[in-house]
């Protein structure tokens, strides 16, 4: 199956395709800049197909032969929809990295066009959400009965220019919990607790991410809440933004915040992800006040991202192929896919 990384230029896609090159792969290499993945393929002779996302048909003939699709491009709620439906108009496979709840809705809400088509749709194939959402399927099965699903995780690095723009995206939106199955509007910074990680207390605060949404989709639990650990000051800095909120979420504000992105964030170097490495916790509750707790340790949120990937991408090339439909990271590759990545362990 010939497959292809969409932003193979950007900080993550240059990351997918020096281990895909180490593994032998050979992907062809697709995204806007001609110029920058023709210097990206040249040194391993892979192939480039260079288009933009803006018109239905050039992205569905650049896809044509394509059997699947790992799109590395974000912000996803810019770029998802257009190469989903060049996927599903040729019939490819869709695997992105984002964590964005609303493109995993958007997504989700393909699921009969893609059963139609044969083809896997499955956001969140990195980081976000593989860890997170395998550790919910696991406290799913350690407690069947469980209505409510608390996530949480501290990550060390820093941000790549991506993510740092998708977090400004989100600063306008609020924060997101599931409550009694509904997907609800918080504030920024809705609530504030501790985590334990070797012996001490880690503060964090609720946050949009994807597992709000994936989790639901994955073990049926209708009240969940996601952390990420946080100096105290950050929580503070959110909670005073509150009142800003329809401002933040204005085009002009939008364009600033993203061009200071673009001027100040580079993404963690290779010896910073090498150093720093990555605590989920996850804890699940009944009606009947059961509990229980996991707490998985992983490498760095972008080495696991091209790992997890990566191990998506073998699957459906090389492996037993599932139905087409929409796919949760434990949907498609089980409870325990994370258990089997490099550096990853229950603590």
């Amino acid at each position: 199956m010939d497959w292809m990384i969409y932003g193979a230029n950007g900080y993550t896609g240059k990351l997918v395709v020096d281990e895909a090159v180490k593994r032998g792969l050979r992907p062809v290499l697709a995204g806007r800049n001609a110029a920058a993945l023709q210097a990206l393929a040249a040194p391993h002779g892979l192939p480039v197909r260079a288009f933009g996302l803006d018109d239905p048909h050039v992205v569905a003939k650049n896809l044509h032969g394509m059997g699947l699709v790992l799109h590395c491009a974000g912000p996803f709620s810019a770029t998802c929809a257009p190469m989903l439906e060049g996927c599903l108009a040729e019939g490819v496979h869709y695997l992105d990295i984002t964590g964005e709840i609303d493109v995993f809705a958007h997504c989700h809400a393909q699921h009969v066009r893609a059963s139609e088509k044969g083809i896997v749709v499955m956001p969140g194939s990195g980081f976000d959400v593989v860890p997170t959402d395998c550790l919910a399927a696991m406290l799913k099965r350690d407690l069947p009965t469980a209505t409510s699903l608390v996530l949480a995780f501290e990550a060390g690095g820093g941000p790549s220019p991506g993510t740092a723009k998708t977090s400004v995206e989100g600063l306008g939106k609020g924060g997101r919990a599931r409550i009694d199955g509904v997907l609800t509007r918080v504030p920024l910074a809705w609530k504030t607790r501790s985590f334990e990680r070797d012996g001490e207390q880690r503060f964090a605060m609720t946050i949009p991410w994807g597992d709000v949404y994936t989790s639901f989709v994955s073990t049926g639990i209708p009240n969940v809440e996601v952390y990420m650990g946080v100096p105290p000051s950050t929580a503070s800095r959110l909670r005073r933004l509150r009142m800003l909120g329809p401002l933040l979420d204005t085009g002009l504000v939008q364009r600033w915040l993203k061009r200071q992105v673009e001027k100040k964030v580079r993404g963690p170097s290779d010896s910073t992800r090498g150093k720093t490495g990555c605590v989920v916790w996850g804890e699940v509750r009944d009606a009947e006040g059961r509990e229980a707790r996991r707490r998985l340790r992983t490498p760095n949120g972008y080495e696991i991202t091209v790992t997890a990937a990566l191990g998506i991408v073998a699957r459906l090339r090389d492996g037993e192929r599932p139905g087409g439909g929409y796919y949760t990271p434990s949907k498609l590759m089980g409870a325990d896919y994370v258990l089997g990545l490099p550096d990853v362990r229950l603590d």
